[in-house]
């Protein structure tokens, strides 16, 4: 971990230890499909400014866990509050719940900004045409407005030059790194990463890591599900370890990685190490 990196981590426990505003709120989570149980009640915070690595083997809730908090997955029971305001929930008549006000959930989405592992760029349009779709669109703000915040993002993520490039024409780790750029288009309160490099060649990993690095660096407010440990250890201030849809440990990463209690979180850090 180099100096920036630490400075960083010191900066954001000094301000845990202040007190911030929680940015994210979920309480007692649960969510099945049919008679599988993926999350048994899970409990998280995250203050402003927090980098949260959630970590944990394939199958023990980690994406379904960032998924409900934006409801691209609805909750089977819990709630989850984003800058104390809770997204309100009711009965489906079904032994579940579903969301009592879609306005807000579109209201609340804007927000909150997603990266998901497979890109999820919209073929038919330019880079360009990618970062500006949902600021013009949805947000109302104006094309030459949208564009000057656009060539910005372009600039910072290292792709101006690709800006009338449709995604086909790049790499995997080209095409990452405007998503990230299209995610904060929006200006969100919150970035959700989804295994931002599992669908990378190990040769792209390196560039989109960096450019997150950075967006942690600057105390955004982050929430990542990763199996990229050593960058985990290096760029969150907490870590999140789940377990069969349980969080089964949960501190500082000098801790998790250092001096793990858990046996379940023992065998995982040996495994990947």
């Amino acid at each position: 971990m180099n100096e920036s990196q630490g400075q960083h981590k010191r900066n954001i426990t000094g301000l845990n230890q202040a007190g911030r505003a929680k940015a994210i709120e979920i309480s007692e989570l649960y969510k099945s499909f049919g008679s599988l149980e993926v999350l048994k009640g899970v409990s998280l915070d995250a203050y402003e400014g927090d980098v949260i690595a959630i970590i944990g083997a394939s199958g023990s809730g980690k994406s379904t866990l960032l998924r409900c908090i934006n409801m691209l997955e609805t909750p089977t029971s819990g709630r989850v509050k984003v800058h104390g305001e809770e997204i309100e929930m009711k009965d489906d008549g079904k032994g579940g719940q579903v969301p009592a006000n879609r306005s807000q959930v579109r209201l609340i989405r804007t927000r909150l900004a997603m990266v998901f592992q497979s890109f999820n760029l919209w073929p038919h349009l330019t880079l360009l045409g990618n970062i500006i779709e949902v600021p013009v669109h949805v947000l109302g703000q104006s094309k030459p407005e949208a564009i000057e915040s656009a060539d910005v993002l372009l600039h910072r993520v290292g792709l101006y030059d690709k800006r009338d490039v449709y995604p086909a024409f790049l790499s995997g780790g080209q095409q990452q790194r405007a998503a990230i750029a299209r995610a904060l288009a929006i200006k969100p309160e919150v970035l959700l990463f989804d295994e931002p490099t599992s669908a990378l060649d190990p040769e792209l990993v390196g560039e989109v890591l960096s450019v997150i690095g950075d967006l942690a660096r600057e105390g955004r407010t982050m929430i990542l599900v990763t199996h990229e440990m050593k960058f985990a250890r290096e760029v969150a201030n907490r870590i999140v370890f789940l377990q069969s849809g349980i969080v089964e440990e949960e501190g500082e990463p000098e801790a998790i990685f250092g001096a793990p209690k858990s046996s379940y979180l023992k065998r995982f850090i040996s495994a990947v190490s």
